[in-house]
């Protein structure tokens, strides 16, 4: 089967609207090519999910130019005429196929990253309804149950800690969100029985964030944390901090309460 190029717009941008694309930049006198252009074809001959189309540098410079190929082999991954990975050199079989399962687009990454713009936008019940089908088909997804952790954390606390301490993950965005989960889950459970905390000064404010809070009511929640900070940073282990951290990170840089309050937070801590 042949897979090299006749027209690149018509075989490779145009296709990729329908089908990715792997283009395999490449020329008859490149050893590495020679290495790599086998392997490529096998795992397109196995697969439906994606097309490859082979470029001869020598026959086809401008394309070469065009997308910045100054040494092969190189390898780019066009989706909708764009290109969405790529790589230099030879890979082995294994990592070409961990690779293309990386960047290919698929349905749970489509539903992932629209989540991830519900969240961001304040809207955990579009983000919870488009998470649950990739939890029901893989339910240990990591960034998935995080993701879900986050969008339930204060409709069902308890669940979404069940959730955040299961993922593992090493993103530090998602760690930052794992962790917002559990100081939420931990302060709603305070917010029940608060005959623990010591009494001092701030214990009154402090219970009043913890009850906005159970509220949801978070403009006031802010409100008496941050009083908290400014007043007696150490007070239940430093928890008003913690607390004004997690909902930044719950609630997203984009949300009204957070831009109104994250100046002061940032002034009151020093």
């Amino acid at each position: 089967m042949s897979y090299e190029v006749n027209d690149f717009e018509t075989d490779v941008l145009d296709a990729s609207a329908d089908t990715p694309v792997l283009v395999d930049f490449w020329a008859p006198w490149c050893g590495p090519c020679q290495q790599l252009s086998p392997v490529l074809e096998s795992l397109a001959e196995a697969t439906d999910d994606w097309t490859l189309v082979k470029v001869n540098v020598d026959d086809h410079p401008s394309a070469a130019q065009e997308y910045g190929v100054r040494g092969i082999p190189a390898v780019k991954l066009f989706v909708e005429g764009d290109i969405e990975a790529e790589f230099a050199g030879v890979k082995p079989k294994p990592q070409l196929e961990s690779w293309l399962d990386e960047h290919l687009p698929s349905e749970e990454k489509s539903r992932i990253e629209e989540a991830k713009e519900a969240l961001e936008a304040g809207s955990h019940q579009e983000a919870e309804h488009l998470l649950w089908p990739v939890l029901e088909d893989n339910p240990d997804h990591d960034e998935a149950q995080v993701l879900m952790a986050r969008a339930l954390a204060f409709k069902d606390p308890n669940r979404a800690q069940v959730l955040a301490q299961e993922a593992e993950v090493a993103d530090p965005t998602l760690r930052q969100m794992r962790d917002g989960v559990e100081t939420i889950a931990r302060l709603l459970e305070l917010a029940e029985d608060p005959s623990a905390l010591p009494e001092n000064g701030v214990k009154d404010t402090y219970v009043a964030a913890l009850d906005a809070l159970a509220d949801q009511d978070f403009d006031a929640a802010l409100d008496q944390f941050i009083d908290v900070v400014r007043t007696d940073r150490d007070y239940d282990d430093d928890g008003a901090r913690k607390a004004c951290v997690a909902l930044f990170t719950l609630l997203g840089e984009q949300h009204p309460v957070t831009q109104e309050h994250r100046r002061t937070f940032d002034m009151a801590l020093y």
